[in-house]
């Protein structure tokens, strides 16, 4: 294969996880008193981080009650993100054949780190090298920290790596960090959306992913 390791964005990309992030979101709104948002402002709201997703969900609102929503929603989705959430088709015999293969595999993501560790864990324990979710320490997407932290702890150069995302965001922070990308369609981007973003590599399904690996 063209690659060494491939980094995998997580919501959209290899978890469907709109649904839990939807009724966690309306959950906060509703402990806040604010009314409930639709299920494709949460949708489109998605890519840039919890925060980013809040403040599309609580328009009007001030900045300062859009932090405490953001501290009451992280531990909440943390414990709620498991009861719809699922790998879209294909992927998990897909990272099985990649890792027979020898490829490396990392999970790279937007979403709070510990949520991004337990999904991690739950869904493809064993299949993952390395495991970055959305924390003080690091810039998050798209920025290149995340991504290239993800290669650094695999030894390997970002050229040596491709990654796979739904949105806009991990087009522009495959580009920032120099890796290769393949944009998936049965995320949270429509297939014209992604071409407008720039994308040149395009999958429909897991076995497209796999010939373009």
């Amino acid at each position: 294969m063209k690659y060494k390791a491939v980094l995998f964005d997580m919501d959209g990309t290899v978890l469907d996880t709109l649904e839990d992030l939807h009724d966690s979101v309306n959950a906060c709104l509703e402990h806040f008193g604010l009314p409930a948002t639709s299920l494709q402002t949460t949708r489109a709201g998605l890519g840039n981080g919890a925060l980013h997703l809040l403040r599309v969900s609580m328009p009007g609102q001030p900045e300062e009650r859009v932090q405490q929503a953001l501290a009451w929603y992280v531990p909440w989705y943390q414990s709620h993100c498991q009861i719809k959430t699922r790998p879209y088709e294909g992927i998990l015999p897909l990272m099985e054949r990649l890792r027979e293969k020898g490829l490396r595999q990392a999970i790279v993501s937007n979403k709070p780190d510990g949520a991004v560790q337990e999904l991690a864990e739950t869904f493809f324990q064993g299949l993952m090298d390395v495991v970055v979710g959305d924390s003080p320490a690091v810039r998050r997407k798209p920025a290149p920290d995340t991504v290239l932290r993800a290669a650094e702890q695999m030894g390997l150069a970002p050229a040596d790596c491709v990654y796979v995302g739904d949105t806009e965001v991990d087009l522009l922070t495959a580009a920032n960090a120099g890796m290769d990308c393949i944009a998936v369609t049965w995320g949270f981007r429509d297939e014209a959306e992604l071409i407008a973003a720039g994308a040149k590599l395009i999958a429909h399904d897991a076995a497209e992913l796999e010939a373009l690996l």
